[in-house]
């Protein structure tokens, strides 16, 4: 204490008088706080950062989780659903129908459509539950008794901008936490040595809405994700440029610790100020564990094999689904993928463009189910699988009127997820779409209800996971009411 107070004397020499008494008093208030508060929060996730900046520690669920952590495998761009997991035979009837005039209304750019189409690909049912898959996806096809499918999904804008952040952030605009920053804010990390959130984003380019994707909004920016490269040094300039001995590293990052306390305890209130001490205090402690972690070349190469790493189209996908594994097996709560720009928007040439995506990250997708059952973590991981809309069931032709090129619009009222892992029901198929899979007609889910259910699944309350702005309750779902879909738990 003697040293706390001889410090703020010491600073408090380069202030007014008035500016000393200040500095000391909030210094002792700031010590009686943090004491009543103590170093675990209990009860509900109602973490108010502000009370405890730059905090990570784990923390209570609202009630027993099934989950622990979630791998996130967002397919950006609208995956067609009566092409991968919703089979249609009324379009094999109706083909080449005229259609368009019957929704015109309802979709707002049909100056290329054309008329209703069947899919280009085969469906088969698999497993002992006898999912619909198609001949697209033959590896997920051989894992989907340990998957839930949701094809009653719908959201509220086919323009992918604000979808994306809809699906991402509850709300579709920017400026907003993601889900996976929700997460850490309500349970922290299990692991302080590495990032709570973490992304591995494609090094081909980012997705529409680029880093916005994974901000933390309006909660203090600690809980943002954090970028990982998948080949190469993962966090760029994490290691010094020379070694020194483990003794004067040592010395060196205590006095950064004590100078960054001076610095704070004369501007209390600083978020992003602490948040990047914390960063740095973090890339310390993450010089090590980081590099292990990323290190694929540990794993047998049977292992790489299986997620198709070494070859195209599969490798980059594979690199980092494996990588998501190694991350959830070190405490990392919130790992989230990404695929470059939009490999799922297939407004032509869809037989062959929706297969070239399929080709990139069915195998990998599949061999991460494997890989987590059979290193015991697929029990406690949660992972997700999804875009932020689906298509609709007629044709768009390309310019030239070719339709043998053509591919399809987006559609808001109808979509395809899964979920599989911790808590999930596996060989489950929700919900229905109409029959020419234009809308979701059954056990219909709102974007609201998908995050509702992912919270559940953490085992925190989808309306009691918030944070205090401007006198409002802000939450990931909003303030509408968010059902969770019970009927793909187990």
């Amino acid at each position: 204490m003697s040293k706390f107070i001889d410090s703020d004397f010491a600073s408090a020499a380069r202030l007014t008088r008035r500016g000393m008494f200040q500095s000391v008093s909030g210094g002792l208030c700031g010590a009686a706080l943090s004491y009543l508060v103590g170093d675990t929060l209990t009860g509900s996730a109602q973490l108010l950062a502000s009370e405890k900046p730059g905090d990570l520690k784990p923390r209570p669920p609202h009630f027993a989780p099934k989950a622990k952590s979630v791998i996130h495998l967002f397919m950006n761009g609208g995956p067609s659903q009566m092409d991968l997991f919703d089979p249609k035979p009324e379009l094999d009837k109706h083909h080449g129908q005229a259609y368009a005039d019957r929704i015109a209304g309802e979709i707002e750019f049909l100056k290329d459509a054309g008329s209703l189409m069947r899919s280009p690909f085969k469906f088969a049912k698999h497993g002992q539950c006898g999912a619909w898959v198609s001949e697209a996806m033959p590896h997920l096809a051989g894992v989907v008794d340990e998957v839930a499918f949701i094809r009653s999904m719908f959201t509220t804008n086919l323009t992918h901008e604000p979808a994306v952040y809809l699906i991402q952030t509850g709300k579709m605009g920017p400026g907003r936490p993601t889900l996976g920053s929700w997460v850490v804010y309500g349970l922290g990390s299990e692991n302080q040595n590495m990032p709570a959130y973490i992304v591995l984003d494609d090094p081909r380019g980012l997705p529409v809405n680029g880093v916005e994707n994974w901000q933390a909004g309006f909660l203090p920016p600690m809980f943002q994700g954090t970028r990982f490269r998948s080949t190469g040094s993962p966090v760029l300039n994490l290691n010094p440029e020379k070694e020194r001995p483990k003794t004067v590293a040592n010395a060196e990052r205590d006095l950064l610790a004590k100078l960054d306390q001076l610095h704070k305890t004369e501007r209390p209130g600083q978020p992003v100020l602490d948040a990047r001490i914390a960063s740095y205090e973090l890339a310390a402690r993450m010089q090590l564990e980081a590099t292990d972690a990323l290190d694929i070349s540990k794993e047998p190469q049977s292992i790489r094999d299986m997620y198709g790493i070494g070859r195209e189209p599969t490798d980059s996908y594979g690199r980092r689904c494996l990588i998501a594994r190694r991350l959830v097996e070190r405490g990392v709560r919130f790992v989230q993928l990404y695929i470059n720009q939009q490999i799922w928007d297939n407004h032509t040439s869809l037989a062959s463009e929706l297969k070239s995506a399929c080709n990139r990250t069915d195998q990998p997708t599949a061999a991460l189910l494997r890989d987590l059952k059979q290193r015991g973590l697929f029990d406690s991981t949660l992972v997700v699988w999804g875009g932020e809309f689906g298509r609709l069931p007629i044709a768009q032709l390309p310019p030239d009127k070719n339709e043998r090129q053509a591919g399809r619009d987006h559609n808001k009222n109808a979509f395809c997820t899964w979920m599989a892992g911790a808590g999930i029901k596996g060989g489950t198929s929700y919900g229905k779409t109409d029959e020419l899979g234009m809308a979701a007609v059954e056990n219909r889910v709102s974007v609201g209800d998908w995050h509702a259910t992912i919270l559940h699944l953490l085992g925190m309350h989808y309306d009691q996971l918030f944070y205090e702005q401007n006198g409002l309750k802000e939450k990931l779902t909003g303030v509408e009411e968010a059902h969770v879909v019970k009927g793909i738990l187990s």
